[in-house]
Formats: C-alpha cells, sequence, structure tokens
C-alpha cells in the first residue's frame, strides 16, 4: 500500500504556485492583450514587415523603423513580438524602452531619459545562454504626437547611438514626422486588416474561449471594426460577457457597436425630404434624445446618400463635404444637436433642389 502511493505521488505533479498565477492573470486579462502576438510570424496581414523582421532573426542587422498606419492593425504589437524574440521576457525589461503618449515626451525627455538609456552597451548573451543583437529598442509610440523640438532633438542621438541602440517610431500620421526622421528610418505601412484575415483571428479566439458566434454575426462584426481588429476582439469580448452562453447574434453585435437602427435612419432621411423644420427639428431631438452618436449617424447616413437615385453627383458632393466639416467639428467637441441640425437642412436644400 506504501509503495502504491509513493507511486501515485511520482505521477501526480501539482502546478507550482508560479504556474497558477499566471493562469489566473490569463483569466482575467482582456482579449486583446491575452491573444496579442508572441512571435513575428503571428502577425496576420503584414507580410512585408514580417519578412523583413524575421531576417534580423536570424541575424541580419536591424535598420531604425518607422510604423505608420491606421490604429489597430499591430504596429505595437509586431514590434514587441520582435524584441521578445530577440532578448527573451526577462531582459526585455532592460533592453527595450518603451515610451507612449501617455509619458511625457518633450525636448528633456528626449536629452535624458532617452539618451541616457542610449548610451548603455548591451551584452550579446542571454540569461537562456542564446545569443541576441548587441544594441538595445528604443519604441516611441504615437511619434506623431511629439513636439517638433523633441523630433529635432532625436535626430542626432540616432545618428550617434547607431552601434547600440535602435529606435522603432510609431505613428498614425507619417506626415507629422520630420523629414530628418523620416529619412533615417524603413518605412513601412500597416494595411487595414482584410475581412478573411480577421475571420481567422476571431475564429480561432472562439474556439479557445468557447464562445458561440452566427455567421451573420461574425460577418457584422468584422465589417463595422473597418479593419481594425483590435475593436472586433473588444466588441467580441463584450459581446461574450453579455450574452454568455446564449450565442451571440447579429442583433447583439449591432446592439454594442451601437449601429443606428433602420427605421430612425429612415425617418431622418424622410424628415430631410419633407419641406418641413419642425420636423427635421422633431427627428433629430429623438436622435439626441435616444442617446445616439453623432459620428455613427453622419457615417451611415452618408453610405445612405450615396445610393439614392433621386440626388445628382453634385448634390451628393455637397452633402458629402457637409458631413466631412461636421465630422471635423465633432472630432473638435462641437454640440452634436447643431451639426446633425446643419446637416439635415443642408441634405434638405439639396434634396428639394433636385
Amino acid at each position: 500500500m506504501q509503495s502504491f502511493l509513493q507511486g501515485t505521488n511520482k505521477l501526480t505533479k501539482l502546478p507550482t504556485k508560479q504556474k497558477v498565477k499566471q493562469q489566473e492573470a490569463n483569466k482575467y486579462k482582456p482579449w486583446v492583450e491575452k491573444y496579442r502576438p508572441k512571435s513575428v510570424d503571428d502577425v496576420a496581414h503584414q507580410d512585408e514587415v514580417v519578412s523583413v523582421l524575421r531576417k534580423s532573426l536570424s541575424g541580419a542587422d536591424l535598420p531604425n523603423l518607422l510604423f505608420y498606419g491606421p490604429p489597430g492593425t499591430g504596429k505595437t504589437s509586431t514590434i514587441l513580438a520582435l524584441c521578445l524574440e530577440l532578448y527573451g521576457s526577462e531582459l526585455m525589461k532592460e533592453r527595450v524602452l518603451e515610451l507612449n503618449a501617455s509619458d511625457e515626451r518633450g525636448i528633456n525627455v528626449v536629452r535624458e531619459k532617452v539618451k541616457k538609456f542610449a548610451q548603455l552597451t548591451a551584452n550579446t548573451i542571454r540569461e537562456d545562454g542564446k545569443k541576441c543583437p548587441p544594441y538595445k529598442v528604443i519604441i516611441l509610440d504615437e511619434a506623431d504626437s511629439m513636439t517638433k523640438a523633441a523630433q529635432e532633438a532625436l535626430r542626432r542621438t540616432m545618428e550617434k547611438q547607431t552601434k547600440t541602440t535602435r529606435f522603432c517610431l510609431i505613428c498614425n500620421y507619417v506626415s507629422r514626422i520630420i523629414a530628418p526622421l523620416t529619412s533615417r528610418c524603413s518605412q513601412f505601412r500597416f494595411k487595414p486588416l482584410s475581412i478573411e484575415d480577421q475571420k481567422k483571428r476571431l475564429q480561432m479566439i472562439c474556439e479557445k474561449e468557447d464562445v458561440e458566434i452566427s455567421d451573420e454575426a461574425m460577418t457584422s462584426l468584422v465589417t463595422c471594426s473597418e479593419g481594425d481588429l483590435r475593436k472586433s476582439v473588444t466588441y467580441l469580448q463584450t459581446a461574450y460577457s453579455l450574452k454568455g452562453e446564449e450565442g451571440i447574434t447579429r442583433d447583439d453585435v449591432l446592439e454594442i457597436i451601437g449601429v443606428i437602427p433602420e427605421d430612425v435612419l429612415k425617418q431622418f432621411i424622410q424628415g430631410c425630404a419633407s419641406n418641413s423644420y419642425d420636423k427635421i427639428q422633431a427627428v433629430v431631438n429623438d436622435i439626441i434624445a435616444e442617446g445616439h452618436a453623432a459620428s455613427r449617424i453622419i457615417q451611415q447616413v452618408f453610405d445612405e446618400i450615396v445610393i439614392i437615385p433621386s440626388l445628382g453627383d453634385d448634390q451628393k458632393c455637397v452633402v458629402a463635404e457637409k458631413i466631412a466639416v461636421i465630422d471635423k467639428c465633432l472630432n473638435d467637441g462641437a454640440n452634436e444637436y447643431l451639426q446633425l441640425m446643419a446637416l439635415a437642412t443642408t441634405l434638405q436644400q439639396q434634396m428639394a433642389s433636385s
């Protein structure tokens, strides 16, 4: 009996405390962080960038990088996955300096923090015995929000510290980066993810998390996210937390995303088609009272206007230009009621002249 118990003790190995802590931490992680790519090959839909970075893993030199493109396309995830493969999880804290837009990144930070970190030399052996590159990596996320003075101070540091440091600038708008910095970096544009690539990644998450979702709901989720994988993963987790084991339907997805119902949109266009200012005001008041986002309304109104046969090309251009102005005003914090009234009156005038 004693020998049998000893044998069972050898067979049943209890998980260590560290593993249990990791499992509990992963359980409560947002899916965006939980399923962030751990290697360069896991990055989806960015073949050109992946091919260049894969060569740096095989021993080729890594240039200074400039990643630009829409949000949610994998810019930050790609460089973090590369650093994880180069240095391992332990050395990343010492070899990688990441500064985001939430940090102060004026000229003093570039002169002090970035310059001091860039001047430090690095060993070429990791803790697990593998070789790693003799340089460190500085990641400047959302670099287009840096001041011009800070960017000008950075360009000399990039030249001086090429032996010990590589820089990776990440931004949404490359036009806001000064020319001396862009000429010192290899530029890569991150494209919005295709519908197929998004579906593959979301289906993989659904399989691992045991999420039941209909094909229509998946299509609506991918279409409304507009190539932003981070947004679609967040919407998927929100829908799962709302419905749980019941299964996610198309109506659930549209409700979470905040898509304006078709009947509300039809009432808005019908009110604009009438010659009554009171009808327009009543419709806009109802939309504001129900809490619909004005930015979502103008986006869906634009999609409807394009296919209205009664409006000519010139009239559609006038309405589209007005929508662009309203979108700019909403981003600057303008009143939603006034902007919707401005759109409704412009659309009313164009419909009356058709």
